[in-house]
């Protein structure tokens, strides 16, 4: 699906996403990534959803921002809260929620100016 046909000057946006891929600035990204405004971070969560691991958040306070919003494919699917602890000591906010809403709800927090870092997920190929 295709978001935006314009982008804010030097911004990470989000223009397009299907099942398998998000498009960052018309430009195609495979498997599961970090985005913020300023930077993309392909290979996070190498061991997907099922494989989510404690650093794999903690990679993601390391960035230091204001909000996670965490895509977790198709579905809205909840990480077991001992695996956020990273995140929930160092006072950092995040939403889960599909692949969709969370690149829409990154573009919204990116276009106000926010620290925001979406944590993308994609669903493994069946």
């Amino acid at each position: 699906m295709k978001l935006y046909t314009d982008q804010p000057a030097n911004l990470n946006i989000v223009t397009g996403y299907g099942d398998d891929h998000v498009l960052i600035n018309k430009q195609r990204h495979d498997g599961n990534l970090l985005v913020t405004p300023d930077e993309i971070r392909p290979g996070w969560a190498p061991g997907g959803f099922a494989g989510l691991t404690a650093d794999d958040f903690a990679a993601v306070r390391e960035l230091q921002v204001q909000v996670v919003i965490i895509g977790t494919g198709a579905r809205q699917r909840f990480p077991a809260p001992a695996l956020l602890r990273p995140l929930i000591e160092a006072g950092i906010g995040f939403e889960v929620m599909d692949l969709p809403a969370a690149c829409r709800t990154y573009n919204i927090l990116a276009g106000e100016g926010r620290k925001v870092v979406a944590a993308l997920l994609f669903d493994p190929a069946s």
